[in-house]
């Protein structure tokens, strides 16, 4: 940091926030006892106006942090990585920051040349207090359904237009807005192929506290041509019924299959794309993943098993419960790992193998569940087998007791960076950050066992002792 930047960073801008900081705790400390009704909705529109202002500087930091900062220098291999860890929020948080500060932060040319924000008004009216984070993510979404070929004149226009409803309207009512603006704009509706594809994906949600998963996205005209006929053959009543003894998959469904069918369309849909994937798992086509044929692995224990209560664990983060796994069973060949006896196949291999066997990654998947580094969502489906205590190279072994798992960007950031992984002596996986982000986080990761975060215990070890790195 140079001597001008150190005076700037200790001079008007420590200042600031320790401003805001002495404001807020006043605030925090000021009796509201005394204020009428109409007096605290007064207070509550202050405090709006203020945290809408709020996310401006942090548009600005943002957008030099990503036009002109390194990740790896800093300790990570992305942006958005790097403030997650650091912020303690989620990545996908993180993301939606970067890219609304990329829309209303100001940007420079290549030569250093100031630039206004692509939102130009959008991000005035954001440092005026007059639109919120719902208002802003509406215009966004709107600019991104704009077809390209719409010349700047009318987007410039629109955006002017939308800021002023969004000064004075409901989210709701903005968004009503934007519909109607949009449908003017561009009555035909048509995208271009480009545009399509930028559209298209599929997301599966978090599991819910019922074990359903919520699916959202956009199919491209391919895909829906492709389901189709699936889910028209599939989908009809009687097939892929899972409440029948035998259900009809090949030829037509009796009579019989067909009235007993109480299901609505919506659930025939969804069996019929559970039966699809059965009967690709089962067909062999897809090969090998890190070794092992593709398939479903599934953690559990001996007692859960036996007695056909409670819920397996698979490779890829799902709660399935055992009367699901015993079902599966039945469709296609998994792996099922069964903690209450050793296994026989060879899990300490020294240096005579660098990477992990299969036997070696089906203990990993039941034992890590996914990538290990604090705050990761990887599932174990798409880690790598990573050298804990000691890296290949610098004479790690490929002993079970000293791998875990790690997706690739986090495991290339062992290499790349000062970060470091150690075992406990509980047998988890720790990973040491570089000082500079070491503000207490968690240092092992319990996103994949949140058993251990519901129900703590006391190991003794101390997350911040280094000792032996």
């Amino acid at each position: 940091m140079s001597v001008a930047e150190l005076h700037d960073y200790q001079g008007p801008v420590v200042a600031a926030l320790d401003a805001l900081d002495a404001a807020l705790d006043d605030l925090d400390q000021a009796c509201l006892d005394t204020l009428s009704h109409r007096r605290l909705l007064d207070v509550m529109d202050r405090l709006e106006r203020v945290n809408r202002r709020l996310p401006v500087t942090g548009n600005r930091v943002l957008n030099r942090l990503a036009a002109e900062a390194n990740p790896l220098e800093l300790g990570d291999t992305t942006l958005r990585k790097l403030l997650a860890f650091r912020l303690r929020i989620s990545v996908n948080e993180a993301s939606k920051r970067i890219d609304t500060a990329a829309d209303l932060g100001p940007r420079r040319t290549l030569t250093g040349q100031p630039l206004p924000p692509v939102l130009e008004r959008t991000a005035a009216a954001q440092a005026r207090g007059q639109i919120n984070t719902e208002h802003i993510a509406i215009i966004r979404k709107f600019f991104a359904d704009l077809p390209e070929h719409i010349d700047t004149q009318t987007r410039t226009d629109a955006e002017t237009d939308l800021v002023r409803v969004a000064a004075k309207q409901s989210p709701e009512g903005l968004r009503s807005a934007t519909a109607l603006l949009l449908a003017l704009l561009h009555p035909d509706g048509d995208y271009t192929d480009a545009q399509r594809d930028r559209r298209r994906g599929i997301s599966i949600g978090n599991q819910g506290a019922d074990g359903l998963s919520r699916i959202s996205g956009h199919l491209t005209p391919q895909l829906r041509a492709t389901l189709e006929p699936i889910l028209a053959k599939w989908g009809k009543p009687g097939m892929c019924n899972p409440n029948d003894q035998t259900p009809t998959i090949d030829g037509e469904p009796t009579d019989a299959a067909i009235d007993s069918d109480d299901r609505t369309q919506y659930q025939r849909n969804h069996d019929a794309l559970l039966a699809m994937g059965r009967n690709l798992l089962c067909s062999g086509q897809l090969g090998q993943h890190h070794g092992l044929p593709t398939t479903i692995i599934v953690t559990t224990t001996l007692q859960q098993l036996e007695s056909g209560t409670g819920h397996a664990i698979t490779a890829g983060g799902t709660r399935l419960p055992m009367r699901d796994v015993i079902a599966q069973a039945s469709h296609a060949f998994h792996y099922l790992a069964v903690f209450d006896q050793h296994t026989e196949a060879a899990l300490h291999l020294g240096r005579t193998r660098r990477c992990a066997t299969g036997a070696q990654r089906i203990v990993l998947y039941a034992k890590d569940r996914g990538c290990t580094r604090p705050g990761c969502t990887a599932s174990g489906y798409t880690c790598q087998a990573h050298h804990a205590v000691a890296d290949w190279k610098n004479g790690g072994q490929t002993n079970i007791d000293e791998l875990t798992l790690a997706c690739g960007p986090d495991n290339r950031l062992i290499e790349q960076t000062e970060w470091r992984t150690r075992k406990r002596k509980d047998g988890r996986t720790e990973w040491i950050p570089p000082p500079h982000l070491d503000t207490g986080q968690a240092r092992v990761n319990d996103l994949h066992h949140p058993e251990r975060m519901l129900h703590p215990t006391d190991d003794g070890e101390s997350d911040q002792d280094d000792e032996g790195l």
